[in-house]
Order: structure tokens, then C-alpha cells, then sequence
């Protein structure tokens, strides 16, 4: 066990210094002081749920803002998540984290596609703390494999994760899936919207913001058991025009051919490195995965967000944002028969001329 000086600081004071000496070492990716930090945490006398939510996941959540600043690379940032990943699984070990279950049993995965897994290993190990049997299936679970899971086990419910709203179609067949054998879903993470609109309008029988109150929340009550014979189709019944379907379909001569348009438009474009044109290709997909997302949904105001996101995140990199409305204009043309489709892209564009305006004249 690792030692300190027996004078305590107060504990919001312990959380804080404990968060700020973390940060330094996450940045300098020094896993050996990151995890050191943690253990002297709890050695101190602060929660190890703290230690998980206050500590280790407000880090975290600051090594994404500084990502997506462009004052972290994406090496940097996987060097973080991983080093906080370690973090966690000191602390999992340590003896003020032990503790005998004595609730109900509870499967965490996250969603087929989603490889951020830290904010469902955070929810494991405080749902542990909690008194919880928990079954941690980790990033990237296909439905197949949870519903096999959930045969073998006597699972009282299901908390399943997404960091990014492209793999909500995905969600949803999980949580139907789910459902038809009787267990109910507890939705969370970023991709069911800051509000869990979107865990709501999937049918999730809860949702929650966070670790903290993902747990509180089942230490309130016990969820309904759903009933059987839900259907995606009864949530989504827009679906019914098939524009989703053809758009998914059509994803890559999509692309093929927005970015074909780009290069007569921008001439510049033909000079790009390879590695640029593999970036564009790369933008130009995820523009088109997250159109059929909120066509899945029916929501407008997703596409509209991403792509303003999108134009913050070049801009921060100092990639010009200018070809994105073309890009959008290119693809309404291309999908002019679809007018969910074409009225989100509408959308789009309106989002970016805002964006516009909004970001002239600041400096860079």
C-alpha cells in the first residue's frame, strides 16, 4: 500500500489537487505517476467513487476539450484514455474499491461500432461500488453476442453506452433486441443527447447523464420489465420511407462522388497528399453516416449540430471550412428525391452560414 502524510486536506481540496496532479501526468503520459495519484487519493481517505467520477473522469473529459482545440494530438489523446484506463484498474484492486455484491446483476457494454469504452468501465466499477454484480462486456459488443450473454446470465438489466450519436440505429436494435427477451436497457452516454432525447424516442426504459446518476437512479427503484413484442418500426415509424435505407446503400458512391464534385470545384484539391485526400474521404463519410443517422432519427437538429461541430473542429485546425457547403449543396442535388434528405442538408447549410458569421473576424 502506498503512504502519505497523515494531514489530510479537506476533501474537495484532495479532489482538486488529486485532479490537477493527474492532468499533469496524463499529459506528460507518465502512467506510473497517473496511477500513483489515484492510490495516494484513496490512501487519503477520498471515496473511490470520487476518486472514479470527480478525479479520473473530469480528466478525461479535459483531455477531449483540449482534443478537439487542437492542443492534443490523437496519439496524445489515446495515450491519455489509455493511461486513465490504467488509472481505473488500479483503483479497481485497491481495498477501499472492494466490496461484496449484494444487489442484483447488471450487464455493461457498450454499443456495436463504439470504441470509446472508459465512460462504461467508469459506470462498472462505480456500480461495483454500489453493491452491484456487474458484468463488463467492454467496447464494440454486437447485439448477438450481448443477447447470448444475457441467456447464460440471470441479468436484471442492461446499461448500455454510445459516445457518438452515428451508432444510435445501432443502439436502437440492441435495445429492441434487449427488450423481446424481457431485460429491460438503461441508455447512456453522449450519444442520447445531453437531455437522453434520443434514449427516450428509441425506447430505452431509462437514461441517465452519467455514472453517478445511472446508479442513484437504479438504487431508486428496479426498471419495469418491457414488454416483448416491441418493435423498432413502433418507435420510428418515419422509417417507412425508406430514405435511411437507400442513403445507407448509397454511402460510398456518396462520397465518390461529392468528392469527385469538390475536386472541379476547388482545382487546389488535386494537389492535396495523399494523406489529405484520405482525411477528405474520411470527413466526406462521416457527413454522409451522420445524414442517415438523423434520417434514422427523424431529427434534423442532429445533422445541424455535427456539421457545425465539424466546421469547429477544422477551423481549430486550421482547415478551411469553405468546401463544406458545397459538399452539402452536391449532396442535395444527389438526393433530391428524398426530401427528409434534402431538407436536412438544407439545414446543414444554414447551420454553416451561421457558423460563419459567427466566427469572422476572430482571430485565429
Amino acid at each position: 500500500m502506498t503512504t502519505r502524510t497523515p494531514h489530510r486536506p479537506p476533501a474537495g481540496a484532495a479532489v482538486e489537487q488529486a485532479a490537477g496532479e493527474l492532468w499533469e501526468a496524463v499529459s506528460a503520459a507518465d502512467e506510473y505517476t497517473a496511477t500513483d495519484v489515484v492510490l495516494h487519493a484513496l490512501d487519503d481517505g477520498v471515496a473511490p467513487e470520487s476518486v472514479l467520477l470527480d478525479v479520473i473522469a473530469s480528466v478525461q473529459g479535459k483531455v477531449g476539450e483540449e482534443w478537439a482545440a487542437n492542443r492534443l494530438t490523437v496519439a496524445q489523446e489515446h495515450a491519455a484514455t489509455a493511461i486513465s484506463e490504467r488509472a481505473v484498474a488500479a483503483l479497481s484492486v485497491h481495498p477501499a474499491a472492494r466490496t461484496t455484491p449484494c444487489r442484483g446483476r447488471i450487464t455493461v457494454a457498450c454499443v456495436d461500432g463504439e470504441w470509446h469504452a472508459l465512460p462504461a468501465r467508469l459506470l462498472a466499477e462505480v456500480l461495483k461500488l454500489r453493491g452491484w454484480h456487474v458484468d463488463y462486456l467492454g467496447a464494440q459488443v454486437p447485439a448477438p453476442h450481448l443477447i447470448a450473454h444475457l441467456h447464460r446470465t440471470d441479468t436484471d438489466v442492461v446499461a448500455l453506452s454510445s459516445s457518438i450519436a452515428a451508432r444510435l440505429p445501432t443502439a436502437h436494435a440492441a435495445i429492441t433486441a434487449c427488450q423481446a427477451i424481457g431485460v429491460p436497457v438503461l441508455a447512456g452516454g453522449a450519444a442520447f443527447g445531453p437531455d437522453g432525447k434520443y434514449a427516450r424516442l428509441l425506447g430505452a426504459d431509462a437514461w441517465a447523464p452519467d455514472a453517478r446518476a445511472a446508479a442513484d437512479r437504479l438504487a431508486r427503484a428496479p426498471l419495469r420489465r418491457p414488454h416483448p413484442d416491441h418493435q423498432p418500426i413502433d418507435d420510428l415509424p418515419h422509417l417507412d420511407d425508406q430514405e435511411y435505407t437507400m442513403v445507407c446503400r448509397s454511402r460510398t458512391s456518396l462520397v465518390r462522388t461529392v468528392f469527385t464534385a469538390l475536386e472541379e470545384a476547388f482545382p487546389a484539391m488535386r494537389a492535396y497528399s495523399e494523406s489529405q485526400r484520405e482525411h477528405t474521404a474520411e470527413d466526406l463519410a462521416h457527413i454522409v453516416e451522420f445524414l442517415a443517422t438523423a434520417l434514422y432519427l427523424g431529427d434534423e437538429d442532429l445533422f445541424t449540430w455535427f456539421i457545425s461541430w465539424t466546421a469547429g473542429i477544422l477551423t481549430a485546425r486550421g482547415v478551411p471550412a469553405h468546401s463544406l457547403p458545397p459538399a452539402l449543396g452536391i449532396l442535395a442535388r444527389e438526393l433530391k428525391d428524398f426530401p427528409r434528405a434534402a431538407r436536412t442538408l438544407e439545414c446543414g447549410i444554414a447551420a454553416l452560414t451561421a457558423h460563419h458569421r459567427t466566427t469572422a473576424g476572430k482571430p485565429a
